[in-house]
């Protein structure tokens, strides 16, 4: 009956994350993945679909509070969706468990990286 609360408390903390730009998204895909059983691939197209209203829903108020550098816009759209497009045709190719350790690997170098840089 209250299979639902748990994604739902997910969704909810993520989603949080994700309006203050810290990545909420992969942390989405550590529940799924590692918590609800979600294998790696589908996880990461659940992530896909998550992301889109996150992130339009976000954007409005980092738009209206300044947080939004015209000038790398368009370069950082145009290589991301290259990037995207890229990312993608290698994941769907890619084993589960090769994909799980290269998603691992990405968040150990990710946390040594904000546990050992210095404050602005």
């Amino acid at each position: 009956m209250t299979d639902w609360l748990v994604p739902l408390l997910a969704g909810a903390a993520t989603g949080v994350l994700s309006g203050f730009g810290v990545g909420g998204g992969s942390l989405l895909l550590i529940y799924m993945t590692s918590f609800a059983g979600v294998p790696q691939n589908l996880a990461q197209g659940v992530n896909l679909l998550y992301f889109l209203p996150a992130a339009g829903t976000a954007l409005p108020a980092h738009i209206r509070n300044g947080y939004i550098e015209k000038g790398a816009l368009w370069p950082a759209v145009l290589a991301g969706l290259a990037g995207t497009a890229l990312a993608a045709w290698l994941a769907t190719a890619l084993d589960v468990g090769i994909l799980r350790k290269c998603f691992g690997v990405f968040l150990l170098v990710i946390g040594t990286r904000e546990l050992t840089r210095r404050p602005y």
